[in-house]
């Protein structure tokens, strides 16, 4: 049972049939890794916050820089120069003092990424670079860990969720393999226009309270999400499974 404090915290979360009191007690007790304290793990990170998600765990070896302002918007004036994982989770506690935040100054090699990976109970790949998406969603799939993945650049974004405890899903790889890509685009060098970088890590956010908190969530996993932010139109195309994909293909085989 939620406490009285708490109850009354969230009560306009909890007044929607579909969490109520139980559902609001789940994200209590879940505990939620983001990868990257960029645009996107800032919007997703404060209404994960908000929320009432119990734990989070947040990764990134960068500073606060005056060019982040434009679009990271959980950092302030006041926080240039600092680390991103310092002043993220000063401000994400401003925001819930019940929250327990723990920060990972530095970026995950393979065997650190393991272990938070295997306590958490979902993923949010908010990384922004092609190596560091490739390995997280090799580890979400050999754990069977829900990876909620986001990108933006320019006017667009797209947005995917992966979800590992259906054997049969596909995974990043088959929509973007790792062979024959070049580096990907940066904001420093393309632009990024901020609310779309928000749009998008909204989006993971509300993916990621319906995945923990709902018994029945409202949207299918295994589709990749296109936001035009000109046109404001979404595209949703399903995520084909590569019979030869060197992440998912085997898994799929053996079942």
């Amino acid at each position: 049972m939620l406490s009285d404090r708490t109850f009354q915290r969230y009560q306009r979360q909890i007044a929607l049939p579909e969490i109520g009191e139980v559902g609001q007690s789940r994200l209590n007790r879940c505990s939620v890794l983001i990868i990257g304290c960029g645009g996107l793990g800032s919007a997703a990170g404060m209404y994960l916050a908000a929320a009432g998600v119990g734990k989070l765990v947040i990764s990134d070896d960068d500073i606060v820089e005056t060019s982040n302002l434009q679009r990271q918007i959980i950092y302030r004036e006041s926080d240039i120069n600092t680390n991103k994982v310092d002043a993220m989770a000063n401000q994400m506690q401003s925001i819930n003092g019940q929250l327990n935040v723990r920060k990972l100054n530095r970026r995950l090699n393979e065997e650190q990424l393991n272990l938070e990976v295997m306590i958490a109970d979902a993923v949010l790949d908010c990384s922004d670079n092609l190596p560091t998406r490739h390995l997280i969603n090799r580890i979400c799939h050999r754990q069977a860990k829900p990876l909620i993945s986001g990108s933006a650049i320019g006017w667009r974004g797209q947005f995917a969720v992966f979800n590992f405890v259906q054997s049969t899903t596909g995974c990043y790889r088959c929509l973007v393999p790792e062979e024959g890509f070049e580096s990907s685009l940066k904001c420093s060098d393309s632009g990024i226009i901020g609310p779309v970088v928000g749009t998008i890590g909204n989006y993971q956010a509300l993916a990621t309270l319906q995945m923990l908190a709902l018994d029945d969530v409202g949207f299918k996993s295994n589709q990749l999400h296109l936001f035009d932010g000109k046109s404001l139109k979404w595209q949703t195309l399903t995520i084909r499974s590569d019979t030869e994909c060197s992440v998912c293909a085997q898994h799929k085989k053996a079942s």
